[in-house]
């Protein structure tokens, strides 16, 4: 979890790779009329958000050998909401910051939907996960390779 350009989608497709279970990612289930504000220019609310996160919950939970999400999960709320899908959820916090963010999305724009004008709604919207239950906070900046082994160093501590 994290804002766009902290590296979610990279660190959990090779977890997912490393752990043999399957990758999910979020971005792939937003509804048409999502996708479509996000690539205006328009950030997405929490309505938007409400049928996608009951969706990237059922989908969570359909996979009863576990699976790993990549999904912002800005809020305590969207976690939560995740969390009564699938019980014991772990997430991995990418914690990086604005201008990290922004380079990162910049670099990849011309190929991902989500374009640099939306980094800040995300920074407005982001909700740390401060004292939640079952929540590695990592530096996003990190190598990709360091952050997995953190990330699966966690997951086997937690018995995933």
């Amino acid at each position: 979890m994290g804002v766009a350009g902290s590296g979610k989608s990279s660190l959990a497709a090779l977890i997912a790779s490393r752990l043999m279970l399957p990758f999910i990612e979020g971005d792939d289930f937003h509804s048409e009329q999502s996708k479509a504000k996000m690539h205006a220019g328009i950030a997405l609310d929490d309505n938007d958000r409400a049928q996608w996160l009951d969706l990237l919950g059922r989908e969570l939970a359909g996979h009863r050998g576990g699976a790993i999400l990549a999904c912002s999960t800005l809020k305590k709320s969207y976690r939560d909401r995740l969390r009564a899908a699938v019980l014991q959820l772990g997430f991995v916090f990418l914690d990086i910051d604005r201008a990290a963010a922004s380079e990162r999305v910049r670099a990849r724009a011309p190929q991902h939907l989500f374009p640099p004008s939306l980094v800040d709604s995300q920074f407005a919207t982001l909700e740390p996960p401060v004292a939640e239950p079952g929540v590695l906070w990592l530096k996003a900046t990190d190598s990709l390779e360091v952050l997995a082994g953190q990330a699966l160093a966690w997951i086997g501590a937690q018995g995933g």
